[in-house]
């Protein structure tokens, strides 16, 4: 995978993990509205799961592909561990949700950011100088 594909997949992943994470957040002050538009499909449980598995998948994608090359395999399991506790978002009740959206939220995109900077780090070191011939 090309360096570039590969921060774009971690862009990707960022991008949609928060606008999942902001989706959840702000579903129940908007979710009277939606109705009233015709638009409650939107929160359904099934568009957010839907959402949740595209970023495990792009994150699934672009993780195991960094780490081929800089060889952090643990970041897959802060990308899992993040999709769990994401996923059991209910589980605390109503007062409860934004505190784990955020928290498995947070892990996911600190996967990401974690790899992007490892990929980075590889593909923008130093070249070694060439010897002196003299």
């Amino acid at each position: 995978m090309s360096a570039e594909k590969s921060e774009n997949l971690d862009k990707t992943g960022i991008w949609i993990t928060t606008l999942c994470a902001i989706h959840c957040l702000l579903l129940p002050l908007i979710l009277p509205l939606l109705a009233m538009a015709g638009l409650a499909f939107i929160g359904e449980d099934v568009l957010e799961n839907t959402i949740l598995g595209l970023s495990v998948i792009v994150g699934l994608w672009s993780l195991i592909g960094g780490a081929r090359k800089h060889g952090k395999w643990h970041l897959l399991s802060l990308l899992l561990l993040g999709a769990v506790i994401y996923s059991q978002r209910d589980i605390l009740g109503h007062w409860g949700e934004p505190v784990i959206i955020l928290f498995g939220a947070g892990l996911i995109i600190y996967a990401h950011v974690s790899n992007l900077r490892l990929n980075r780090k590889l593909n923008f070191s130093p070249v070694a100088e060439k010897p002196v011939q003299g």
